[in-house]
């Protein structure tokens, strides 16, 4: 599955928020420094799938907000609870 997101990162919990220029967007803890942000992406993105960190990975977007994020399934068909939430509007 890949996943086009809007990242915000230096927020006080990581939680997914909604919606930001057609892309899902995801508030981060990490901060925006070392790649911290993208590690706190990763894990976040890892455990809601339920997936290894492995499994995560940044096909694009690494030093940038709007990243795209391949989410590698195991064979096993997606858990319907385990999607993006729908975007509030």
């Amino acid at each position: 599955m890949i996943l086009e997101l809007h990242v915000q990162p230096g927020a006080a919990r990581t939680e997914f928020a909604g919606e930001h220029g057609g892309r899902l967007k995801v508030r981060v803890k990490g901060r925006a420094v070392d790649g911290k942000a993208n590690e706190a992406l990763v894990e976040f993105l890892a455990e809601h799938y339920r997936v290894p960190r492995r499994a995560v990975r940044i096909l694009a977007g690494l030093k940038s907000r709007r990243k795209r994020v391949l989410i590698e399934e195991s064979g096993s068909p997606p858990d319907r609870d385990r999607r993006p939430p729908a975007p509030r509007r």
